[in-house]
């Protein structure tokens, strides 16, 4: 598993403008950081953990600026990067011989830092509050979440890296602005602020985001999918990897209590076989909400919808399978939509349900459910059986004679009209499904649409068809 990747120079850029702490750090290590200083006890503790370390004369000098390199080094043995084991990074301006040389080569081996353009690092120069922001994001892997920009100093996302991680570590709290509506991006921190900063972010970092790493499945990349059970108990972030630095990697934020559902792959649905399902379980310990993840192959019972005709109060539904088997003679349903009826199904298959109305009348409907991998719910289709059907355009308007331009649509339905009346039938052949294009001779319509003939389409499910006629026409422009 990758390490959490980590940058120095921004988190010290932050820390200059963070509020006073009441907390004033109760001994004094370096003669030049008093208790009554507002960095004093993050300089205190960083130096008793050996973070951070004063000059020769026992003094800190919390007003000089602090380097990118520096803070390099400060933010790789805060986080514990393995400094040893490292790859040339490759800036031009930091040679082996470079006293930052392991602490930048960690750093950006794990994605934290990156260089300039043309090539270097900088490792001399004074770190900005801007990049600041960016490497204590990546450093401590903080939750990619942001509200409203009330800064109007720092551009947008379209034109500025910096954007979205100022903005985090705002909505933390881990730093305010130079003033409330500037951030000052470009103001370079001291020691000082940098203790003060990257304290406070390891403080302010929540302990109950869940973050998965692509390569801890063995893939270079995450698709994420919509959740489909109880969406609003917890947040998905996708944070894209950066190309020759680390790969994807997903964080799960809880919101509220309860159950829902989660699913990932390594590439777009439609294109992989790898994929995981989880449940997420969302429960509230020691007053915090903690999210975890039960892998699962489920799939959950899946609502259908049936089409009810107009008018018809569903009494009764009885439901079989294709081959006639009976499955139940009172199948459970309920109103949806207004008018039609939805029942849930567990199976894969195809199935007959016969539909009883109060007015004596039945329907059958057409069935079918498959399983996509992809998904918690079944993929399902309904079809009402429909041997026949008619359209009376009418005779206020002359269609002229009709063309049937659909080759061998005698094999999906037997057309017929009335020329009187301009109805139209359809009637099933059972031959093969399909559509038939009529054409009229006239098109008729107004100054917006123009009807140009009927579609008819033929459609099963086992042995259920339907037929159907729609208007075939289209929209003007305006």
């Amino acid at each position: 598993m990758k390490k959490k990747n980590i940058t120095l120079f921004g988190a010290l850029l932050l820390a200059c403008s963070f509020p006073l702490s009441g907390n004033a750090a109760s001994k004094q290590l370096f003669e030049d950081v008093p208790p009554t200083k507002h960095f004093a006890e993050a300089v205190n503790n960083l130096a008793e953990r050996n973070i951070i370390g004063g000059y020769p004369d026992g003094t800190f000098k919390p007003g000089n600026s602090i380097t990118r390199g520096q803070a390099a080094a400060i933010i790789a043995k805060m986080i514990k990067l393995d400094t040893k084991n490292v790859k040339d990074p490759g800036f031009k301006d930091v040679p082996m011989a470079n006293g930052y040389y392991m602490a930048i080569a960690a750093m950006a081996q794990e994605g934290i830092i990156g260089g300039y353009p043309d090539g270097r690092f900088g490792p001399n120069d004074p770190i900005k509050r801007g990049q600041m922001a960016s490497i204590l994001v990546k450093a401590f892997d903080l939750p990619r979440q942001y509200g409203e920009n009330p800064f109007k100093d720092i551009g947008s996302k379209w034109d500025s890296s910096h954007y979205e991680n100022v903005l985090i570590i705002h909505q933390l709290g881990i730093t305010t602005g130079t003033t409330s509506n500037t951030f000052s991006p470009n103001l370079s921190i001291t020691r000082g602020q940098a203790a003060k900063i990257i304290k406070a972010t390891e403080e302010a970092k929540p302990t109950n985001v869940v973050t998965l790493r692509a390569d801890d499945f063995g893939w270079s990349r995450f698709f994420v999918m919509e959740t489909e059970v109880n969406p609003g108990l917890f947040d998905v972030i996708l944070v894209e990897g950066k190309k020759g630095y680390q790969d994807d990697k997903i964080q799960l934020i809880p919101k509220k209590e309860g159950t829902g559902t989660f699913i990932l792959s390594d590439k777009h649905f439609f294109e992989t076989e790898n994929h995981k399902k989880y449940y997420v379980h969302v429960k509230k310990e020691n007053g915090e909400l903690k999210l975890t993840l039960e892998e699962t192959s489920d799939f959950l019972p899946t609502v259908i919808k049936l089409d009810i005709p107009d008018k018809e109060v569903v009494q009764n539904i009885s439901f079989a399978t294709m081959d006639g088997k009976k499955l139940s003679d009172n199948a459970a349903f309920k109103t949806c939509d207004y008018t039609n009826v939805c029942i849930d199904i567990d199976k894969t298959g195809q199935y007959i349900a016969t539909v009883r109305f109060a007015s004596g009348k039945e329907s059958r409907y057409g069935i079918e459910t498959t399983s996509k991998e992809t998904h918690f719910y079944y993929e399902v289709k309904s079809l009402r059986e429909e041997l026949s059907a008619t359209y009376k355009q009418g005779t206020t308007e002359d269609i002229g004679k009709h063309k049937i331009v659909t080759k061998g649509y005698e094999q999906i339905a037997e057309i017929t009209r009335d020329a009187s009346t301009n109805l139209f039938t359809a009637r099933l052949t059972g031959k093969k499904e399909g559509t038939i294009v009529i054409e009229y001779k006239k098109p008729i319509g107004s100054e917006f649409y123009h009807q140009i003939g009927l579609l008819i389409e033929v459609k099963r499910i086992g042995s259920i068809w339907n037929v159907s006629i729609d208007l075939d026409g289209y929209i003007t422009d305006m």
